[in-house]
């Protein structure tokens, strides 16, 4: 099996928002803002095949989904479909993915899943010969979005999902697209039931997987993210995803797991370490990821 980062549309946020009560004095030193404050983001997603014998897409990014006034707003860099030119890169086309796994459905995550905006032209889904595969809690967030967060979601995507007839919404730690070969952990601090995807290593020690690989999704962001007490102020309950991500990272150390971050500019996978303080930090960083192999 191989692995590649397929970089997606790339954005432009509000330091402030990302970095939620870290002083601009600190998180300035990590991700230099522009003179609008804001701060460069990738959306990349993960390639892995085969995996289970299937093409495997991780997450799809933002995609050029918003006409030009919301792309504006919301700092899209890019007007066309990256991932698609991403995918072509590293030999793919949409067509070939099996499975789409999708951390949760915000716009920043799931919007790559449809064909570029065009005027007069409804929203329409892509990867035709994927199944979607979402976390319960996900669907329902979705569905049923609170107040604060009903911005991030796409109101025509759910509808398009459920009407592919490949739609698999999961709430154990498996799924039957993929079988033993990808294991999902949970959070609930960013958002219900964010879905945090294990390629399982071919290590095993005492019975626990090592040597894999997972999709660190909206519950670290990036490098920065991985300090303990840095969370975005777009998390709905901070502390409780601090207590997730020490948990999180505390195994993934243990068992050698490398971390993928999807909105880090500039790394596409790290591994964990932990200094005699405590304090989680990466090593072995790596921008980018071509025809990998897991165990490299």
């Amino acid at each position: 099996m191989k692995l590649w980062s397929i970089l997606g549309n790339s954005q432009k946020l509000d330091g402030g928002a990302m970095f939620g009560n870290a002083p601009r004095a600190l998180w300035s030193r990590w991700s230099p803002p522009d003179e609008g404050n804001r701060i460069a983001l990738a959306c990349r997603a993960l390639l892995a095949s085969p995996l289970n014998g299937k093409t495997v897409l991780f997450e799809t990014g933002i995609g050029a989904f918003f006409d030009p006034k919301m792309r504006e707003r919301y700092g899209v860099v890019e007007d066309r479909h990256v991932l698609l030119e991403s995918l072509q890169a590293a030999g793919f086309h949409h067509e070939d993915v099996d499975v789409v796994v999708l951390s949760h459905l915000h716009f920043d995550h799931a919007g790559g899943l449809l064909a570029p905006w065009s005027e007069g032209r409804a929203p329409t889904l892509l990867f035709p010969n994927a199944t979607y595969v979402v976390s319960g809690a996900c669907w329902e967030r979705a569905n049923a979005p609170h107040a604060r967060d009903r911005a991030s979601f796409i109101p025509e995507l759910q509808g398009l999902l459920e009407n592919s007839g490949r739609l698999e919404i999961v709430d154990g730690d498996r799924c039957q697209a993929l079988g033993d070969s990808v294991r999902f952990h949970y959070s609930d601090g960013h958002t219900p039931g964010l879905l945090l995807s294990e390629i399982v290593g071919p290590d095993r020690v005492q019975g626990e997987a090592h040597g894999g690989v997972v999709f660190c999704a909206d519950l670290i962001p990036g490098r920065p993210w991985v300090h303990v007490p840095i969370t975005m102020g777009y998390d709905r309950n901070a502390e409780l995803l601090i207590d997730e991500k020490r948990t999180f990272l505390e195994d993934k150390l243990a068992r050698n797991v490398h971390l993928f971050f999807t909105h880090d500019p500039e790394c596409a996978l790290a591994q964990v370490t932990r200094d005699d303080g405590g304090r989680f930090g990466t090593t072995h960083e790596t921008p980018a990821l071509h025809a990998r192999a897991l165990a490299a």
